[in-house]
């Protein structure tokens, strides 16, 4: 096993995250959540993820774009239904990758993946050669360092390029779903270098199915930190939207399906953000 010099991201947490990745890609190709025999069938059809930030996106017809972390790929064929062209969907685990070819050669569309650590995007795409890097809910989190991972934003992007992220606002992560008693905070809000590390053989979708790869290693980043990154990378903050909502229900039993498949909290969803939209651009 090699260690990736240019990646912050562990060796050890490289690995245990693609086999839980890789575990993950064939249950939610199956599962009704991410609808992937629906996008097959309709060709105008876009997944709620992207319908969600649809007028925040704007026309993106022709935009060079990269989804960074692109699991199975329902997304980044939502954004080339949109008009992005070309298209490049990145992301670590192997399975996914396959998975995502598979469902855009069905959908036929043309779009190329690549299986790379983010921080190596660099080293595998053209730097300098995106009008728009997209990053869909639930990435970040995945990364070690937020610094780092801005900087693979700014070196992907042309100049005038846009950085669009739809994304898991840090409370969120930091709360600990297992309370039942008020929301309690039992992670870590601010980036730490020590992952938390989760031993679970479930997945987010509805499925019957057992993940075979149960441990995965995940950090949190405060907004303030992301933000920080990315102006230190010389990009400019042009959005920044809090959500009620988030695409998953995620602190079971405390929440309830709303319009497009996201879900809020039953009780005072104006204490808690759950997720956000941010978009900057590299200017010069």
């Amino acid at each position: 096993m090699t260690d990736h010099p240019r990646s912050p991201l562990p060796e050890a947490s490289r690995e245990v995250n693609r086999a839980n990745w890789d575990a993950r890609a064939p249950l939610h190709l199956g599962s009704p959540d991410y609808a992937v025999q629906a996008l097959i069938d309709d060709p105008t059809r876009i997944s709620d993820v992207v319908a969600y930030d649809r007028e925040r996106l704007g026309d993106i017809t022709g935009l060079r774009t990269v989804h960074l972390q692109c699991h199975i790929g329902t997304d980044t064929l939502s954004l080339a239904r949109l008009g992005a062209a070309p298209l490049t969907g990145l992301d670590l685990s192997p399975a996914s990758i396959a998975g995502a070819r598979e469902l855009a050669s069905r959908a036929g569309n043309d779009i190329e993946f690549v299986a790379s650590d983010v921080y190596l995007a660099p080293e595998v795409l053209e730097p300098g050669s995106f009008d728009l890097v997209y990053t869909g809910i639930g990435a970040l989190c995945w990364l070690p360092d937020v610094r780092a991972w801005a900087h693979t934003v700014a070196t992907l992007l042309a100049p005038g390029g846009r950085l669009f992220i739809r994304e898991g606002h840090p409370m969120l992560w930091a709360i600990d779903e297992s309370k039942t008693e008020g929301l309690q905070l039992g992670f870590p809000y601010f980036e730490q270098p020590e992952p938390t590390v989760w031993d679970e053989d479930s997945t987010y979708v509805q499925t019957e199915e057992k993940l075979t790869a149960t441990i995965s290693h995940d950090w949190n980043h405060g907004l303030g930190e992301i933000i920080g990154a990315l102006l230190a990378e010389g990009l400019t903050l042009t959005a920044l939207e809090e959500h009620r909502s988030v695409p998953w229900e995620a602190i079971p039993g405390r929440m309830h399906l709303i319009d497009g498949g996201e879900w809020a909290l039953i009780e005072h969803p104006e204490r808690l953000p759950l997720s956000y939209t941010l978009q900057a651009v590299k200017v010069g």
